[in-house]
């Protein structure tokens, strides 16, 4: 039988798994030479997100003035005016925990326990309270979906650490509000985007569809591929190395190797059964699990995102209390879980673990009823978020909002400073990693962030 080229590509890609729409494979070093500026205080990252943006005021940003004003209408500019109950105070306790004394609710009783690792942001703000442009400005440093995300721009300046695993990996139980989009590459080259796995079962052949040829034995797809790959050069070299072109050879070979490497570290039933036990039985839970596998064994970044249960379970506009009871129960347990597992690994110290949401949530009720029924808005101008490990400062409380939470006054940190910071902390300044495209010179951090330098270790 006769073959065309584009049968050939289909045949030898039969069996060698569904790693993005690119791949992820890339050298030890850098692209373009961009490698290290700095020295690193962090090798990999973990950001676990809680779509949805959680309550700030029930978490880890205690305002007393809410009980002592509650009911009042909130004055100032607001985004969007209020039309519900007024301030709306937080039902749950709050505590100091650890040596450093850092201030939790109640939600959190598995990582008041590791309270000492936790650098918390107080004093986080972004540009809109909207989902889709605060997903975006948190992911990818952008209100509009054109430009290549946090983990991307990781995968540019630093490159591999393991070359038969994807350098970055996104983990979510189905889509989250503007899905891919989140972990694209948009114009840097295509093997810096995420290859993004499906943990609604976690499976090893469900989380990476085709991973194992059905019939030819490793030696014979080995055999297959060299010969395709030396077509694919000689077509390339034709065509003024075609970037794209490049791109799917590096893909499909990622794609033969990670049949043997991935097969074993996605699979978190050679878990021990104390490990699962400790991360909890739920998808977050088992994200993070496979979070740690993955890093672990080398992957630069890991996306967990928290969608179990909707798009985005965070957005409590009804019944704040009680959803939020619900939630922090399985992140607090899969989060602290995480933490502990990797410094007792001996990871922490250079893997940045990163918690928190798209925004915040407003201070005052969402609905004119009473506030255990209430929700609460969306909220931009001041919101929380920690980090733990990767070179931050632990047991420490950062910046700070207003007395009812409204707007961060104490060391404001946008989403730009974080995003400069953790470059920082992997050891690349976020004025010099760029890409030029289309005329001009791109940054993640655009014209705009600064290092927090008191966060850092």
């Amino acid at each position: 039988m006769n073959h065309t080229r584009r049968d050939a590509l289909r045949l030898a890609g039969a069996g060698f798994g569904m790693v993005g729409l690119a791949g992820a494979l890339q050298e030890a070093t850098a692209m373009d030479g961009t490698g290290l500026h700095l020295t690193p205080k962090a090798k990999r990252v973990i950001f676990l997100f809680m779509n949805g943006a959680p309550s700030h005021v029930d978490t880890f940003d205690p305002k007393p003035a809410l009980e002592k004003h509650a009911g009042e209408q909130p004055d100032g500019k607001l985004y969007k005016a209020s039309a519900g109950s007024g301030y709306m105070p937080s039902p749950f306790r709050f505590a100091p925990h650890g040596e450093s004394g850092v201030v939790m609710s109640e939600l959190f009783p598995h990582l008041s326990r590791v309270a000492d690792e936790l650098c918390v942001l107080r004093s986080m703000h972004t540009d809109v309270p909207n989902h889709e442009p605060g997903l975006l400005m948190m992911n990818s440093g952008n209100l509009q979906p054109v430009r290549p995300c946090l983990g991307s721009w990781l995968s540019y300046g630093l490159g591999a650490e393991n070359q038969n695993l994807p350098t970055f990996v996104t983990l979510a139980p189905g889509l989250p509000v503007v899905g891919p989009q989140l972990w694209s590459n948009s114009f840097l080259p295509g093997e810096h985007q995420a290859t993004a796995l499906d943990t609604r079962d976690m499976r090893v052949e469900k989380l990476l569809a085709n991973l194992n040829h059905p019939t030819l034995t490793r030696s014979e797809q080995r055999r297959q591929l060299d010969l395709l790959q030396n077509l694919n050069r000689l077509h390339q070299s034709r065509r003024q190395d075609d970037p794209l072109l490049e791109t799917q050879i590096r893909a499909m070979e990622l794609a033969f190797e990670m049949q043997r490497e991935a097969s074993e570290v996605l699979d978190i039933s050679r878990e021990p059964a104390h490990v699962k036990e400790a991360y909890g039985d739920s998808v977050f839970g088992q994200g993070c699990l496979l979070a740690r596998r993955l890093v672990e064994s080398g992957v630069r970044m890991v996306q967990v995102y928290d969608i179990s249960g909707g798009k985005q379970p965070w957005d409590t506009h009804s019944k704040n209390n009680e959803q939020h009871q619900k939630l922090c129960r399985y992140s607090d347990q899969a989060t602290a879980a995480l933490i502990t597992d990797l410094k007792q690994r001996g990871l922490l110290e250079d893997t940045l673990v990163i918690w928190g949401g798209e925004f915040g949530r407003t201070p005052y009720a969402q609905d004119k009823v009473d506030f255990q029924q209430a929700g609460r808005d969306h909220h931009h101008t001041g919101f929380s978020m920690f980090l733990a490990g990767g070179g931050v400062k632990g047991g420490l409380m950062y910046g700070a909002t207003d007395d009812f939470g409204m707007h961060a006054v104490e060391n404001r940190m946008h989403v730009h400073d974080l995003h400069a910071t953790i470059l920082h902390l992997m050891g690349l300044d976020h004025e010099r990693l760029t890409y030029r495209f289309s005329g001009r010179d791109y940054r993640l951090t655009d014209v705009h962030g600064r290092v927090v330098q008191g966060i850092i270790a």
